[in-house]
């Protein structure tokens, strides 16, 4: 005779693959009956009818179902969640506050790092991405908020291939390589353009803050718009223990720009982490190393700016490539010399414990 409870035991302690949750703790597993050739059948509510991770969900209540003895076959059905279930369901997700974020709230585990630079072009996007990546595959739980609302590009780099799933007004960002992404990206079409002024752009980062089920995760990272506009101004009052890492290239001129990403984070009281050089060098076929964008400019800024220069990221054709086919080099070639400087910049990004320090007042030259 098999076990039946210890069947639904093992069923019930699978995960809902975007709520995190077991079926047992959402309530989702509704029947199962075990026959006594064996064969177990089992009916598990979605929170939507079209949930897209159906196929996940049958795979592992299968996989799980089977790990007791003398189950010869598993047959997963599915039905939806109630309106008044789903209500409930994402009352308990968001708490009481729904209109409050909960990463900005007071004994939330989460670091929020805000990816900033002061110009467009530096490849801040491709560090976020590649960062993000590789913290995940430390055993961190991610997120990734695509701030970049003209020039959103995180779920191509990441390879994110469906939206979000939404249940009653609650997000649920699509996860991919250990992280999850929410970008404007999802919502906007190819053949049009974002044309929006302050109070919208503020609206629309609150909403992905206090609407998306981020879930508490060990990191958010922001990618956030270049310069020092409303997009920053507004995240700066939402995530106000953001920290900061200010993304440059070696390039003098990008380094003095940068600089202005730097001050604004100091005028918003935020912590600046440190510094990311990108486009660091160049490797050639004969092993030697080429400055293409010059020399210094990373170190340069963190000296003045008093803070550690973090991390210095090779030019290296792949990762472009990697980033237009979303497959991040983190991920496709995780011994290679950019993989190796993203999995240094992760470690010292987790060694660096966040804390609050006065800067000297700068001034612009």
């Amino acid at each position: 005779m098999i076990d039946v409870a210890a069947v639904r035991a093992a069923v019930g302690q699978v995960e809902d693959p975007e709520i995190h949750r077991t079926l047992e703790e959402l309530n989702m597993l509704r029947e199962l009956d075990v026959e006594p050739d064996g064969s177990v059948r089992v009916l598990v509510a979605l929170t939507i009818p079209g949930c897209p991770l159906k196929g996940k969900l049958t795979e592992d209540v299968t996989a799980a179902a089977r790990t007791v003895a003398g189950v010869t076959g598993v047959t997963v059905n599915f039905t939806s969640m109630t309106d008044e279930e789903r209500n409930a369901l994402t009352r308990d997700l968001r708490g009481e506050e729904p209109a409050e974020i909960p990463i900005a709230r007071a004994g939330s585990k989460t670091r929020v790092i805000a990816v900033s630079s002061g110009k467009g072009g530096v490849g801040k996007s491709s560090v976020t991405t590649n960062l993000a990546v590789a913290l995940a595959a430390r055993g961190n739980t991610v997120g990734v908020m695509d701030a970049d609302v003209w020039g959103f590009s995180i779920p191509r780099m990441l390879g994110v291939d469906r939206p979000p799933t939404v249940v009653d007004e609650v997000l649920f960002p699509p996860e991919i390589h250990g992280v999850k992404a929410m970008s404007m990206d999802f919502f906007v079409p190819d053949d049009q353009a974002v044309i929006w002024r302050g109070p919208m752009l503020h609206k629309a980062m609150e909403q992905f803050l206090s609407d998306v089920h981020w879930d508490d995760p060990d990191y958010l990272l922001v990618d956030m718009p270049p310069g020092t506009g409303d997009v920053s101004i507004s995240l700066s009052q939402f995530l106000p223990r953001a920290q900061a890492v200010i993304v440059t290239t070696p390039q003098i001129t990008a380094q003095r720009v940068a600089k202005r990403a730097g001050l604004m984070a100091l005028k918003v009281n935020q912590e600046i982490l440190g510094i990311v050089e990108n486009m660091s060098w160049f490797t050639g076929d004969d092993g030697k190393r080429y400055p293409i964008f010059g020399e210094g400019g990373g170190q340069a800024l963190a000296d003045e700016m008093d803070v550690p220069l973090l991390g210095k990221i090779p030019l290296v054709p792949e990762v472009r490539a990697a980033a237009d086919a979303g497959e991040p080099i983190a991920v496709v070639a995780p011994g290679s010399e950019a993989a190796t400087a993203f999995a240094d910049l992760a470690e010292e990004i987790e060694k660096r414990k966040p804390r609050l320090r006065s800067h000297p007042q700068l001034v612009i030259s």
